[in-house]
């Protein structure tokens, strides 16, 4: 049997993580620091787990700079469940907005406010989704399905991205070309937020930055886009300015630990602007199930149900473990690491074009999942690479069963020397790839 050093693995998720935080772990499962009991055993209210969820606070908040105008939470369901919760959360705000200012112009006349709130939701409502990748597609739907009781036409996908690449994903098209809901400053009815996936696991797409449409620093207050981003597949993997977004939500099965914790970074003034429930029930829209309902888990420290405190445990060791090897440096210094691991295979894919062809534009190219294909999706010759490679010990480099091909996932715990024994074994599959017959 192999030792765990001799095995390179790029799965897509559940990622490596760190062997020190296994190791770690190992013990922690057995006897948590001599307590006699193991990690998975003690209450999630003791004090033990209430320090335990303080802690990896705290490195998180270190790692990524959160201001104290955000709130960090941990949550159940992955990243689809925040699919759903998002849509909850999000209309909710919306919803309280308008019943605030109905009221505000109206007095307290309740029927009134109802009734102009109910025609403001069937008319004006609408959740701009990029759809970029097979992530956020679905995101889009699951709104769409939510909303469904209510009508159609709340979701706006301000971009499809097949669009303008033969019907697959793989591009992301200028932002002049998108089609947001138009602010109420040029006559528009705005937008409840406005949804990206910052990293498509399935089709290798990664946007380069925030987009500068939706920076809020350059809106009107009126205008402000609520942005909520996907960050599940390259969470930690370079800085991100928390202050420009309202939500951002990531599972931690890539880079952060183990599958069964959900972080959500949320800001303190969505949290505090909701309406009661029984306004929402009276407008027509559901109030969110308590288990997804932000605001009910901010309250409670994330700790309203039994969460799994062994798996935030191990989320707070791989931060800890990132804040001691890049010290100062901080995300920039995984940014630089993050960026010379991908390098090292996109530039192994490139100098074979006739072997392997890259999925996505060159320019939206992402760092944590590399997507190609051999000589145009040959069936046999994937195969063989895939085989041969599994062989060798490079392990998880299968496609999405949706899409086929080669991925090669570069999580943050993938160790470039990995990332070498990858691209020796890729340049020289390519020398001794014939084209098949025929072709």
């Amino acid at each position: 049997m192999p030792g765990r050093e001799a095995v390179a693995y790029f799965g897509a998720g559940p990622a490596p993580l760190p062997s020190p935080v296994l190791q770690k772990g190992a013990e922690a499962f057995v006897n948590f620091e001599e307590t006699g009991l193991s990690l998975a055993e003690i209450s999630h209210r003791s004090q033990t787990a209430n320090k335990i969820l303080a802690d990896t606070k705290t490195a998180l908040t270190s790692l990524l700079q959160i201001p104290d105008s955000h709130d960090i939470l941990f949550m159940h369901g992955g990243g689809s469940g925040e699919f759903s919760a998002v849509v909850f959360n999000m209309v909710a705000v919306w919803v309280e907005k308008r019943r605030k200012k109905a009221e505000d112009e109206l007095g307290g006349d309740e029927t009134k406010i109802i009734q102009r709130v109910k025609s403001e939701l069937k008319h004006e409502l609408r959740l701009d989704y990029l759809v970029t990748g097979s992530w956020s597609l679905k995101a889009s739907q699951e709104a769409a399905n939510l909303l469904e009781p209510l009508g159609k036409g709340f979701v706006n996908v301000a971009l499809d991205s097949r669009e303008s690449n033969a019907g697959k994903f793989g591009t992301i098209p200028p932002e002049d070309t998108w089609s947001l809901s138009s602010p109420r400053s040029k006559g528009g009815k705005g937008s409840a937020f406005v949804y990206y996936c910052d990293n498509e696991t399935v089709d290798g797409v990664e946007f380069p930055g925030l987009p500068h449409c939706l920076d809020q620093s350059s809106q009107e207050p009126d205008d402000e886009s609520l942005v909520v981003a996907d960050m599940s597949s390259n969470f930690l993997s370079r800085r991100v300015d928390v202050s420009k977004y309202a939500v951002i939500f990531g599972g931690a099965q890539k880079n952060i630990g183990i599958t069964d914790v959900t972080l959500v970074i949320v800001r303190k003034d969505v949290l505090s602007c909701q309406p009661p429930t029984s306004f929402l029930h009276a407008v027509g829209v559901w109030s969110p199930p308590t288990i997804f309902n932000w605001p009910v888990i901010s309250k409670n420290n994330s700790l309203y149900n039994t969460m799994p405190i062994f798996s935030i445990w191990i989320a707070g060791e791989v931060m800890r473990g990132l804040l001691e090897t890049h010290g100062q440096k901080g995300l920039a210094g995984q940014e630089e690491l993050a960026n010379q691991k991908a390098k090292v295979l996109y530039d192994t894919l490139d100098t074979y074009p006739d072997v392997y062809q890259v999925v996505p534009h060159q320019s939206v190219r992402s760092r944590m999942n590399i997507c190609f294909r051999i000589r145009q999706g040959d069936a046999a010759q994937e195969k063989a690479f895939l085989e041969y490679a599994e062989s060798q010990l490079l392990q998880g480099l299968k496609g999405h069963r949706s899409v086929g091909g080669i991925r090669a996932s570069n999580y943050n715990a993938v160790p470039m020397r990995n990332v070498q024994k990858l691209a020796a074994y890729m340049a020289d599959f390519a020398r001794k790839s014939k084209p098949a017959a025929g072709h």
